[in-house]
């Protein structure tokens, strides 16, 4: 179990130093913003937080002195809930309203760690076993300690809830909304994380043993941290990832693309402006042009498609599958079948060799983008099958 406790206190430690650390790379252009040096402090108190407690699990004494490196995270942890509801102040609220709202917080989290740490000293927390300040063991005034340090963290876990969906809905950019849904997401399971432990240290005070349920708040409060950690540097990194995302994707279908343009290029090399090349440096452009050049080299077989041929091998693989796959099977059947009969000279009495793209809208390019590659994997699966 303790190992466990420790594994996610490591976690969150590695998770909160990395968020940091990418943050602090941007410090020269940031430091004058008052959000991102707020969002600094918050995560330097999460990375104290989380060290601390895994120097707890390492160690009964930090410095010499019993149980303290205990108290130091738990100080930490009130001062990290402080700041995030103040980053959070930040984000959403402009002028006096955000300064009035800061002070009260600012005030509110001295007064908590003030308070925590005259209990503390009180309940002779430095000359108790560590696994006291894990459940309680019974003992009045450490069972307070722990109730408040719950309830410092709970109340920030639920007022951030609350005022993430309205910031969120006024939020102008999307990055800044995506952030506040994480960091909603990531109050609901440090909530949970406070129901959990107060589970353990109810029924530890009441002589029942849960066994391994004791290790839910640990494993609540390692998922949290991960996707605070996220929500906290999303705004940085969100229009990085969706970039890199929708490259993703476009060299998936550029990709995807290439054996139907390579069979429509053979066949009319000259729908292709430029000399085929492998790079993908200007990725979009390339996706683009060879869209283009499947259309023309399209457009170049309609005299060799038979209107009157449903496509050879379009009923096999028709069952159990979407009307939108049937037809994209179809037209790839009736693009090999011109192909071959583009090859032995071959003119169909009934052939298409007038008008677009069936049912297609050619100006909507994502969605052209998404049926090509449709019949461009279906093309496939049919030279697979000869």
């Amino acid at each position: 179990m303790n190992t466990t406790r420790t594994l996610c206190f490591v976690i969150e430690a590695l998770t909160s130093y990395a968020a940091l650390g990418y943050r602090l790379c941007q410090v020269r252009r940031s430091w004058r913003e008052s959000a991102y040096r707020t969002l600094v402090i918050t995560l330097a108190f999460q990375c104290l937080t989380f060290t601390m407690g895994a120097v707890a699990m390492g160690s009964g004494s930090f410095l010499g002195v019993g149980n303290l490196a205990i108290l130091l995270m738990h100080l930490a942890a009130v001062a990290f809930c402080v700041s995030a509801q103040i980053i959070l102040l930040h984000w959403a609220v402009d002028g006096a309203e955000a300064v009035r709202k800061t002070r009260y917080w600012l005030v509110t989290g001295v007064a908590l760690d003030a308070l925590l740490a005259a209990l503390f000293f009180v309940a002779d927390g430095t000359g108790r076993p560590a696994s006291d300040f894990n459940t309680g063991s019974g003992q009045p005034l450490v069972l307070i300690y722990l109730l408040v340090f719950i309830v410092s963290q709970a109340v920030p876990c639920v007022t951030i809830f609350r005022q993430c969906g309205p910031y969120a809905r006024m939020a102008g950019k999307a990055s800044l909304r995506q952030a506040l849904r994480l960091l909603s997401v990531a109050a609901v399971i440090l909530f949970l994380y406070c129901l959990a432990r107060t589970v353990n240290i109810v029924t530890a005070a009441c002589g029942v043993d849960i066994g391994g349920w004791q290790l839910a708040a640990s494993v609540f409060s390692a998922l949290g941290i991960v996707v605070l950690s996220l929500s906290l540097t999303i705004p940085s990194w969100g229009a990085s990832a969706a970039k890199l995302l929708h490259w993703a994707r476009s060299y998936r279908a550029y990709r995807s693309l290439y054996p139907l343009w390579r069979d429509l290029y053979e066949s009319s090399p000259d729908i292709v402006l430029e000399p085929p090349g492998a790079s993908v440096s200007d990725l979009d452009y390339r996706l683009h042009r060879r869209v283009i050049e499947i259309r023309d080299g399209w457009r170049d077989l309609r005299p060799y498609i038979d209107r009157t041929a449903a496509g050879a091998g379009a009923g096999a693989d028709g069952a159990g599958t979407s009307e939108e796959s049937r037809q994209a099977l179809a037209e790839a059947a009736q693009i090999r079948q011109a192909l071959h009969a583009k090859r032995a000279g071959t003119i169909p009495d009934h052939n298409k060799d007038v008008g677009d793209f069936d049912d297609r809208d050619p100006d909507n390019f994502t969605a052209e983008v998404a049926w090509l590659t449709k019949v461009a994997s279906a093309y496939r699966r049919l030279a697979k099958a000869g």
